[in-house]
């Protein structure tokens, strides 16, 4: 079904083809639907008119009302400027031009009076505004005295008088042809539960506002629409996959709690109690668990999915845990092996490196079901790896692995799909979480365990890197390791390289003493994991590397990282690689290296790192300067799509839109009920369009 929202807009009044193909390509917009919600990204208040005498420099932009005393070009041809001299009742002031000059000057007439509007800027005693908009006053009507909206635009679109004007005049013309045209998309309760205005409303006053409190409301119409869509489309996910996907009732606790009696290391910390309860209470739902585990670095990820490893395990089921590196995948296979010795259960490592007799003999164990527990990489994915029963499969950092690569090992278990736990250490604001894995259960560890010294973080410019040379060889004397890091930048590798030797060489030269290791990206990867290895053994006391070991590697004994050209890291990256080092009982140290001049972003990223260790405080700082979109690395459906929505600064907003989809799904999850026909219609209506289901269509 054809709308009028459909029409292109070649066919409006104003556009036409030349224009309309413009928009098309400078801004990717074809219909009425698109054009509507082009939406303005600020608004000039054009209701006050000031007196000369009552301008200063911190007003923003200006209207004055004003007479033309006289006009005079000076200056050569090659820096011509011309000068209007205009007055009112309280003073004078000057307006310049440095362009266009000959057009302007047929429209300044000594006489009648202009509406000049601009920056006001003071030079000596008086002040001047530079290419200021003008129109006579006989042409200013009173309902023209509005909040007049600032559309984006392009340098093509402004060489065919499309700038913010233009543009609003063609919107004007929209407006009002489509107003009779808009519906309703939200059912009646959800409006008058959360006074939401009319969406017709919102449209023509998200354009053209009356007054600030009016706008205020349609935007926050817009916003909880928008939010409402993504988030009802998540959670019809999550529903359909809960009602559909069976899963093992898992919910015998014998080795947990001979663990928790006998082997227990630590004491968990309330934060740890809490996700594996939540675990625990999908394990035994007899549905299948799509839980997500966000925590910090060293907050205890791993100790609570092996305490869901050991529940499945007595309930008579086999698990896996799949790493994205080797590394990682060796590594939780060490920590782990040492705790299912002590329980008496089976467990391997499959990676790439696995020589081909060993596979044998783990593929034979995982389906006679005498292997408890498979630790591997992308390996486990391959079609040979099949299990008895494999009811528990643990993901380690999300968001390298795919939803295909996790539908992967659903098909691992004819019966019932395995219970899927994914744990990522990027903490992810919680805002972003909820639009990216809206369809997973979010469960966070917020605390760090006991006995942890938070690592203390500095700054250093590059002047003071004598006394930072002194402070890492006072720390290698008392037995610690050193972690030097150099920025990638992706434009050039061979300016990383070089870098990386000159500081490589550097480090060499003040550190004689000590044996050093070295890796980089260029390098095979046998010869990164001997690198690597002696480093881990305590062999070399420094190790130089580029961004490679932000990702898994666990030496205890390394307590300082030092980060040369912070400022070109971003911050969760920083935090990141902070993580590196703090993993044994002695303070630990971040050492952030830069040079003197710094912009004002990456001084608000190096003020962060040594103001907080908290990871989701960083994030949410991190998500303000950088947007949704970048802090992904791709553009995720859903998050990148949003129009007017912003989930830096929207939380509270999606937060109701998230709960408002909730009771909607839990009271009609067919979206079947009379009441509920505008918002199926909606969904109907975009499936063939974005997956952005506010828009219009």
């Amino acid at each position: 079904m054809s709308s009028f929202f459909d029409t292109k807009i070649e066919y409006l009044r104003g556009m036409g083809p030349q224009k309309a193909a413009l928009f098309n390509k400078e801004l990717n917009i074809f219909t009425y639907g698109e054009l509507l919600q082009y939406y303005p990204f600020r608004y000039e208040d054009r209701t006050k008119f000031y007196k000369i005498i009552e301008l200063n420099e911190d007003l923003e932009n200006v209207q004055v009302i004003a007479k033309i005393r006289k006009v005079e070009t000076i200056g050569d041809a090659r820096r011509k400027r011309l000068i209007a001299y205009i007055y009112d009742e309280t003073g004078e002031m000057e307006l310049t031009w440095f362009k266009g000059i000959q057009w302007v000057v047929k429209k300044l007439l000594i006489g009648p009076a202009f509406v000049f509007y601009g920056k006001p800027n003071k030079y000596g005693r008086k002040f001047s505004i530079a290419h200021p908009e003008m129109e006579p006053l006989s042409q200013v009507q009173e309902e023209k005295s509005f909040f007049q909206p600032v559309y984006s635009t392009t340098e093509k679109l402004r060489a065919k008088y499309l700038d913010s004007k233009g543009i609003s005049r063609i919107m004007e013309g929209l407006v009002q042809v489509a107003y009779p045209q808009i519906q309703e998309t939200l059912p009646m309760e959800i409006i008058q539960r959360f006074s939401l205005i009319s969406k017709q409303i919102a449209l023509k006053q998200i354009h053209f506002p009356e007054n600030p409190e009016i706008l205020q409301k349609a935007r926050f119409r817009l916003k909880f629409e928008e939010f409402f869509f993504v988030q009802l489309r998540l959670l019809k996910l999550k529903l359909t996959r809960t009602e559909k996907s069976k899963g093992q009732i898992l919910n015998q606790t014998e080795l947990l709690t001979k663990f928790y009696k006998e082997h227990l290391p630590f004491e968990l910390t309330e934060a740890q109690k809490r996700v594996v309860r939540e675990a625990f209470g999908d394990m035994k739902s007899g549905k299948q668990m799509n839980r997500l585990i966000q925590g910090d670095v060293g907050s205890g990820k791993t100790m609570v999915a092996f305490i869901c490893i050991l529940i499945a395990v007595s309930s008579g089921a086999q698990t896996c845990l799949m790493a994205p590196t080797e590394i990682l995948a060796n590594q939780h296979h060490e920590g782990l092996k040492e705790y299912a010795d002590l329980m008496g259960l089976r467990i391997a490592l499959l990676t790439g490196s696995t020589k081909k007799s060993t596979r044998k003999i783990i593929h034979e164990m995982l389906l006679s079901g005498d292997l408890h527990i498979i630790i591997g990489t992308h390996a486990l994915l391959e079609d040979i790896v099949q299990f008895k029963n494999l009811g528990l499969a643990i993901v380690d950092e999300q968001h390298r692995f795919g939803v295909a690569q996790r539908a992967k090992l659903w098909a691992k278990n004819e019966q019932y799909f395995p219970h899927v736990l994914v744990m990522t250490a990027t903490p992810i604001p919680r805002t972003l979480a909820m639009t990216l894995y809206g369809d997973l259960d979010i469960s966070v560890i917020d605390e760090m365990p006991k006995g942890r010294k938070p690592i203390q973080t500095v700054h250093r410019y590059d002047k003071d890197r004598l006394k930072v040379f002194g402070f890492i060889r006072k720390q290698i004397l008392e037995g610690r390791q050193v972690y030097v890091v150099y920025p990638l930048i992706e434009e050039s590798e061979t300016l990383d390289l070089k870098n990386l030797m000159d500081g490589y060489e550097s480090i060499c030269r003040a550190f004689p003493e000590f044996p050093i290791s070295i890796v980089h990206g260029n390098m095979k990867a046998m010869d990164k994991d001997f690198e690597m290895q002696r480093f881990v053994k305590g062999e070399t006391k420094i190790m130089v590397a580029t961004t490679v070991i932000e990702v898994g590697v666990n030496v205890p004994n390394a307590s300082v990282m030092i980060v040369e050209n912070a400022e070109r890291f971003g911050l969760s990256q920083l935090h990141q690689l902070r993580g590196r080092v703090g993993r044994g009982a002695d303070q630990s140290y971040c050492i952030l290296m830069t040079k003197y001049e710094l912009s004002k972003d990456s001084r608000i990223r190096l003020q962060t790192m040594v103001r907080t260790n908290n990871g989701f405080e960083i994030a949410d700082v991190d998500l303000k300067l950088r947007g949704p979109g970048d802090l992904m690395g791709t553009q995720q459906s859903g998050v990148a799509d949003l129009l007017i929505a912003d989930l830096s600064k929207d939380a509270p907003i999606l937060t109701m839109a998230r709960d408002a989809a909730q009771l909607l799904l839990q009271e009609d999850p067919e979206l079947s009920q009379p009441q509920n026909t505008m918002v199926l219609r909606q969904i109907k209506n975009q499936k063939k369009h974005a997956i952005n289901w506010s828009r219009i269509s």
